[in-house]
């Protein structure tokens, strides 16, 4: 039988990092551009700060609490702290829920890769319609996306392998700081083009004519899923903490590195956009499609930096999706391990197979097996619909039912104040009412809005 010994991580700052590492992804670099170009800029985002204090953080603290009180994978957490009754069900959704996401993000995080050997290769050059074409003749390739998958999937594998400490620890305190680096580069050189002062403006100047239900709905939507809630990755980590961790201050830092990189991301993207008259209303095919054009066209007046920026921003993609899919791919290969019993690098050589099997099949979905399709949805279209507009919501949902109505509030209490050592007694009263009505309230809301039923 395999040594089942816990596993913490090492520092403090190996906590924030790694958490931080699961809730950084394509989701800052890629959703939360678009989301603000098509909701308004400034205006989205001030709502969006809102509801990650209203939403995001709340329901960050609830993982934790279940997390490091079970010290367990997701499933065997719930079924600790619901003495194995019918809530123990939720665990075992939320691991199906990152399992079946890490299938899908894998092929999108493979686009990411092709991108930077395209970029190397200067193939990311010529007029919008090449470039348009490129993406949909290569995503529809039979052979190279799966390829890309595979690799960012072993990668994936060869830090998952190496446990908690030697893997996950290591590799985020490696590729967070060098993910800052480079997003800080690009963005000086992206606000330093002409014309960039009206991307700066678009977000940093409210237009409250833009407030409405739509984009309120947008944003609060945005904060579920922009901090990796409800997929098993924060309650699996938070059972690598220790006693002695703040969960609410760490929440609130992992919010704030959170919400920093979307912001980043944005001043990388809406000055560049701004600068070469391109909408920023340009939707999800603003990263793959219209944005290397605005590189090329934008940094184009100095030779080869329209090139090194193209890779560089692209590099940087691929580092914040490795981030995220090491905490997908963690929450399967913790389950695997400790209920099967299996030692740590098979549990993740098994994970990382069955990924390669999910990844092959939704990309080939795009392209020779289009056909194949469920309700008119590609197999890809069909785990994105399930797993985010049906699993995430319900899992986020029922997860702050257990913890504000079934769970005893001295257990809640204990973990959130560690145990009466903390002074922050009274912000727990805040925090639970939040728990109990507003957060299961704005995920209802989240979750009709997403059916069109709201």
């Amino acid at each position: 039988m395999a040594n089942l010994e816990r596993a913490n991580f090492g520092s403090k700052l190996g906590v924030i990092l790694a958490t931080a590492g699961s809730a950084v992804g394509l989701g800052n670099i890629w959703r939360f551009p678009y989301m603000t170009g098509q909701n308004g800029g400034a205006v989205f985002i001030m709502i969006y700060i809102f509801c990650v204090l209203l939403l995001g953080i709340p329901c960050m603290i609830s993982e934790f609490i279940i997390g490091r009180h079970g010290k367990a994978n997701t499933a065997r957490a719930f079924r600790i702290l619901s003495g194995g009754t019918m809530w123990s069900l939720i665990g075992y959704m939320g691991v199906l829920t990152g399992f079946l996401i890490s299938g899908y993000y894998a092929v999108v995080s493979g686009w990411c890769l092709e991108y930077i050997w395209a970029s190397l290769l200067g193939k990311l050059q010529g007029d919008p319609t090449y470039i348009s074409d490129y993406f949909v003749n290569f995503s529809q390739d039979p052979v190279k996306p799966i390829f890309w998958t595979f690799i960012i999937l072993l990668a994936t594998y060869l830090i998952i392998e190496n446990g908690v400490r030697n893997g996950i620890e290591r590799a985020s305190k490696l590729m967070m700081p060098t993910l800052f680096i480079l997003l800080l580069i690009i963005v000086v050189a992206s606000c330093m083009l002409p014309g960039a002062q009206k991307g700066i403006e678009f977000l940093f100047k409210p237009d409250f004519s833009k407030m409405t239900g739509d984009v309120f709905l947008a944003a609060l939507g945005q904060s579920f899923y922009s901090l990796s809630i409800a997929m098993g990755c924060i309650c699996t980590y938070a059972s690598y903490f220790s006693r002695q961790t703040n969960l609410t201050s760490s929440a609130v830092q992992i919010g704030v590195i959170d919400f920093l990189v979307a912001l980043l991301a944005g001043l990388v993207i809406f000055p560049a956009a701004f600068s070469v008259g391109v909408s920023p209303d340009s939707g999800p095919k603003l990263i793959f499609i219209t944005l290397p054009n605005v590189f090329q066209q934008a940094f184009g007046f100095i030779p080869f930096l329209g090139y090194a920026i193209s890779v560089l921003f692209y590099a940087l993609l691929s580092m914040a999706a490795l981030t995220s899919l090491m905490s997908l791919h963690e929450v399967s290969t913790a389950f695997l391990h400790e209920e099967l019993h299996i030692s740590r690098k098979r549990a993740a050589f098994v994970v990382t197979i069955l990924c390669m099997m999910m990844g092959a099949i939704c990309s080939l979905s795009l392209g020779d097996w289009n056909s194949l399709r469920l309700f008119d949805m590609t197999i890809f279209d069909m785990f994105d619909f399930v797993t985010g507009q049906l699993f995430l919501p319900i899992v986020g949902f029922l997860t702050c039912i257990f913890i504000g109505w079934f769970v005893p509030h001295k257990v809640v209490h204990d973990e959130f104040t560690n145990w009466g050592t903390l002074r922050n007694g009274t912000l727990f009263h805040f925090y639970l009412f939040l728990v109990k009505y507003v957060c299961p309230i704005c995920i209802l809301f989240i979750f009709l809005h997403q059916l069109g039923l709201l």
